[in-house]
């Protein structure tokens, strides 16, 4: 049981570390959230419930990594987050939505695990880049332990299974090759990024061969709770804070200019924009998903 003293949605904070509909490490029943985790000790199986009425949230796990699980509750739904020194006033849809609900940012302290998904996401539609992971998970995965196993709940295949993983079944989950390269070359490396911290994480992201600056952002954002890390070369992100604040979609040149103000917090400013007035209106066909398999 973890008393976190602020106001605290349990959704929220953990709806960015599923990855679309049907993740197999992410289930939400009931106003309870179970996760499918890989930890240094092993696989665990996690739930975390907050009850509403006591203030409080509680949390139970089982399997091989359950006590380091326990013992990074707090951290994961935001307790080591600071928000000291964000001037909200700086604009006035940032303090609006500043005063409805302060943004919060948990981390998992699980680099490989944040890695992953991120690399999966590249430069692919949502619908391509969550159907990869689903079977990535579901065919390199495990089972996850507990009572994971009957919600049918898995945990993500480690890094020495990636580098196994032979590139005609990468092509089978619609996985291209330049995404599976990148996912092996960092599984080469996975035990010393595991190690990295949020001062040096970005430089040494950015140096293995095909993870760029959007990458690295995803990750830093859900690994150590960036709340600077800023996803900049995203589709969406841009274009939608620019509708929000001017009208007229930014490019990113734009958003750089005018998140500087809120420096070393930029993400903190851009969740809150987005959270108050939510995305630009959709027009015109989407993205069609593509196929990587080979022809004949």
């Amino acid at each position: 049981m973890w008393r976190p003293g602020f106001p605290l949605s349990v959704a929220a904070l953990l709806g960015p570390l599923r990855r679309g509909p049907g993740d197999p490490t992410y289930r939400s029943e009931g106003g309870e959230v179970w996760r499918g985790i890989r930890t240094p000790a092993g696989p665990v199986t996690l739930r975390i419930a907050a009850r509403t009425a006591d203030a409080d949230v509680l949390a139970r796990a089982w399997g091989p990594g359950a006590e380091w699980a326990l013992e990074h509750v707090p951290a994961l739904l935001g307790a080591d987050d600071d928000d000291t020194g964000f001037d909200a006033d700086r604009h006035p849809l940032v303090a609006e939505a500043w005063r409805r609900r302060r943004v919060r940012f948990g981390a998992t302290h699980r680099l490989w695990e944040a890695l992953v998904p991120a690399i999966l996401e590249q430069k692919v539609t949502g619908q391509e880049a969550f159907a990869g992971f689903r079977a990535l998970v579901r065919r390199y995965g495990e089972p996850a332990p507990g009572p994971g196993g009957d919600l049918r709940l898995r945990v993500q295949p480690d890094a020495a299974t990636i580098r196994l993983v032979p590139s005609w079944e990468w092509l089978r989950m619609h996985v291209d090759p330049a995404r599976s390269r990148t996912l092996v070359r960092a599984a080469a490396v996975a035990d010393s990024l595991e190690r990295l911290t949020p001062d040096d994480a970005d430089t040494r992201l950015r140096s293995l061969p095909g993870v760029g600056e959007w990458t690295s952002a995803e990750v830093r954002s859900r690994a150590f709770g960036d709340p600077d890390a800023v996803s900049f070369g995203d589709y969406h992100v841009a274009k939608d804070i620019g509708w929000a604040v001017t009208g007229e979609a930014f490019d990113d040149d734009q958003l750089r200019e005018f998140l500087e103000p809120w420096r070393p917090q930029r993400n903190r400013a851009v969740l809150l924009i987005h959270g108050l007035a939510g995305g630009r209106p959709r027009h015109g066909p989407r993205m069609a998903p593509r196929t990587h398999l080979p022809a004949g």
